[in-house]
């Protein structure tokens, strides 16, 4: 049961969250273009939201980069410029954690913002507080597996990672495998990972997709706050 489960969530589910990803992203440009935007606040306690912004964007921007290049490179690209394993993996910790910080403390200020404000929260869709509390506790799972990970500074347990990573993508069947048997807190850091690639289309993040010079020729205009929120 437990090598099922195993293969369910971490060898099939990321083909269902990474085909809505992809899917849902096209079908919701398409048919709801005015609703692809960030829907700022900014004219409410615009400070707080400056430095929660900031924060949260820069850390986050770090951290996927990271997760990106960490996971999908070649293990082989490493062992031939003479990185280590142990490097790898000390090097993620020190930059993913500092990132991991900035992006937890920008997180925070703007869930507080959301959840606090009475102003604010009105005019916050159930989608806007849920996905900014999911990649809240995103970051906090993600911020735990430094602690385990420091009992594992020769960089096995990354190179699990990457194997799946690398498995997944080109559609290894035994992908799950690389991942049976780590740590509980890495399985949930993915796991929550792949929920959140899951309902991307269907939140504000989508807007991460668009370059701004897009909207300087798209006819027609966009409701960034509704009378019925402002009153």
């Amino acid at each position: 049961m437990a090598e099922f489960l195993n293969h369910l969530v971490f060898g099939i589910y990321p083909y269902i969250a990474l085909s809505v990803l992809a899917i849902g992203s096209v079908i919701r440009y398409d048919r709801e273009p005015y609703s692809w935007k960030s829907g700022s606040s900014q004219l409410l306690r615009r400070k707080q939201l400056m430095v929660g912004s900031l924060c949260f964007h820069l850390g986050v921007l770090i951290i996927f980069f990271g997760h990106l290049g960490g996971l999908l490179t070649p293990i082989e690209l490493f062992d031939a410029m003479g990185i280590s394993h142990g490097v790898k993996q000390t090097l993620a910790i020190v930059v993913g954690g500092i990132a991991g910080i900035f992006a937890f403390f920008g997180a925070t200020l703007l869930l507080h913002r959301r959840l606090f404000d009475p102003r604010i929260r009105r005019s916050s869709s159930f989608s806007d507080i849920a996905i900014l509390f999911l990649l809240w506790l995103q970051l906090v799972l993600g911020l735990a597996t430094i602690f385990v990970s420091l009992d594992h500074l020769d960089g096995h347990e990354m190179v699990k990672f990457m194997s799946w990573a690398r498995g997944i993508f080109t559609f290894q069947a035994d992908a799950s495998s690389f991942v049976m048997d780590v740590h509980p807190v890495f399985k949930a850091h993915l796991f929550l990972g792949l929920t959140i690639f899951l309902v991307f289309p269907f939140t504000r993040l989508v807007h991460m997709f668009s370059a701004p010079v897009r909207y300087i020729w798209r006819s027609g205009y966009q409701i960034v706050r509704s009378k019925k929120a402002a009153l």
